[in-house]
């Protein structure tokens, strides 16, 4: 198994990961800003059993997805410096629906969810701030989300991301802190660092995932950990 992170995540963490498979540590340079510059769902997004890629992702990076038989396709708009061409594939495709701030996202992407429900948010950056769980259930740190997922009826579970690291901002998302693989949601960072630790910890647990913590420190926005069979 493949696993994307951004090279700039503590080391414990990696060490942790590693144990579950490679690590693709995702690097950039003169594409957008520093902080963001290695987030792997800036540069991916998960769509279905296969990836779509930023036509920018550098090449060293795709060719290890083809070594590994990772299937992918590339997307239509690069990845820029500032946003909102930093949001093209921040999106969320489940499977039943994709949510994203639809004005921005990449045409494959919408190509891709031509037979999803399309649920448009304000937010671009929709997957550093929202995750999707089984049973149509999700955990976000953005209001905005929030308010229209549950307005929808899912069960969606708020929390505050000002406890998050995110290096060169005041804080960073939940959505960027966290993966998923199969029953289990990986944390970069332990939920008991977190103010909302026990909430989220019980929130998940209900659904049957076991919750996987990569050090023992506070949560980190490291753009998602990105499982790849």
């Amino acid at each position: 198994m493949l696993i994307i992170i951004d090279k700039k995540i503590p080391e414990e963490a990696k060490q942790a990961l590693a144990a579950f498979g490679e690590l693709m540590e995702l690097a950039t340079t003169g594409i957008t800003y520093e902080a963001i510059s290695g987030h792997p769902d800036i540069f991916f997004c998960q769509a279905g059993a296969q990836w779509i890629a930023a036509p920018n992702v550098p090449g060293e990076f795709l060719e290890i997805l083809t070594r590994e038989k990772v299937p992918f396709r590339i997307g239509e708009n690069p990845v820029q410096e500032n946003y909102p061409g930093t949001a093209r594939y921040n999106a969320v495709l489940s499977d039943e629906m994709l949510i994203h701030n639809l004005d921005l996202t990449d045409p494959v992407i919408l190509r891709y969810a031509e037979d999803k429900d399309r649920i448009h948010v304000s937010q671009g950056y929709c997957r550093c701030n929202l995750l999707a769980l089984q049973c149509n259930s999700f955990m976000t740190s953005d209001e905005g989300i929030h308010k229209i997922l549950a307005g929808k009826g899912f069960p969606v579970l708020f929390v505050d991301p000002a406890e998050i690291l995110l290096p060169g901002f005041r804080h960073g998302f939940i959505g960027g802190a966290c993966g998923i693989f199969r029953d289990q949601v990986f944390f970069i960072g332990s939920l008991r660092h977190y103010a909302q630790g026990d909430a989220i910890r019980e929130f998940i647990r209900d659904l049957r995932y076991e919750v996987v913590e990569l050090y023992d420190g506070p949560l980190f926005d490291g753009g998602g950990v990105l499982f790849l069979e």
